[in-house]
């Protein structure tokens, strides 16, 4: 394994270098120059309202290795536009129009999808025990749980545990730190993650059906699913003094979360 582990970070860290210096140097130079515009300006409130947003990234440690931020913010504004017209209209119908317990049934329809991948991943992180429990919550939820729409699995006591994509996987496998990279449709990423995202649609249920036009309608109700739960986001996006600055650090922050949680499960 350990050899398997080695030749595919080795093979996927060739192709991209690595910036954590660079990171922190760059985040000293744009924190000496905030502190410098905000003596200058401190009259303006944009500046003042900056300067609170960079004391609080002091605060919680935030830091992004984002040295494409160029490149990644016209990919922002793009996915802005696409979500304005086409994903976000359709998103606030469907929290309209679906009532709860069919949105709260789709929802977990799309975890108990994710399972089989979510157990093979973590196998590959060297958690087999947690890897055992997340397979039996896919049988119990396949059968008794009417192909995941319920979640019986949970009352008979059977643990869920998060780290079920391949991104976490090689993290795990050594791969830290990483570019902060946006897609277009799909988002923020990593580079990591994108490379990542590859191997998570091949342990997907949801894109392995053999019905394409079964595919389609999943995928089109994943996405849909996805950004409704994201709607309350939205109002503190549009307070933001800068949204691409609060997305990267909002989606930075959690991700590192989940990786840290996955780290910590393989110490324990």
């Amino acid at each position: 394994m350990k050899t398997i582990q080695s030749f595919v970070l080795a093979a996927i860290v060739l192709t991209t270098g690595a910036c954590a210096s660079n990171a922190v140097s760059n985040s000293q130079v744009g924190r000496n120059e905030l502190s410098a515009q905000a003596s200058i300006d401190s009259a303006h409130p944009i500046v003042t309202m900056k300067q609170t947003e960079q004391d609080a990234e002091d605060l919680y440690g935030s830091s992004v290795c984002d040295p494409w931020e160029g490149f990644n913010r016209k990919m922002h504004r793009f996915n802005n536009v696409l979500d304005r017209f086409a994903l976000r209209p359709v998103a606030a119908g469907y929290d309209k129009v679906i009532p709860n317990p069919v949105k709260s049934g789709a929802s977990r329809l799309f975890t108990h999808l994710r399972l089989p991948g979510t157990a093979l991943n973590q196998v590959l992180q060297g958690r087999p025990a947690h890897a055992g429990q997340s397979l039996g919550r896919f049988l119990v939820n396949s059968t008794a749980g009417i192909a995941g729409v319920f979640d019986p699995a949970t009352r008979f006591g059977i643990p869920r545990h998060d780290g079920g994509d391949f991104g976490q996987t090689l993290a795990t496998w050594g791969w830290r730190d990483s570019r902060y990279l946006v897609l277009p449709v799909l988002g923020p990423r990593t580079v990591r993650d994108a490379v990542a995202f590859v191997g998570d649609e091949q342990m997907s249920l949801t894109a392995r059906s053999d019905n394409s036009s079964v595919t389609d309608k999943l995928l089109i109700m994943q996405m849909m699913d996805g950004r409704a739960r994201l709607l309350p986001l939205d109002q503190a996006r549009k307070d933001a003094v800068d949204d691409y600055t609060f997305v990267r650090d909002v989606w930075a922050q959690r991700r590192n979360h989940q990786i840290e949680q996955v780290l910590r499960s393989n110490h324990d």
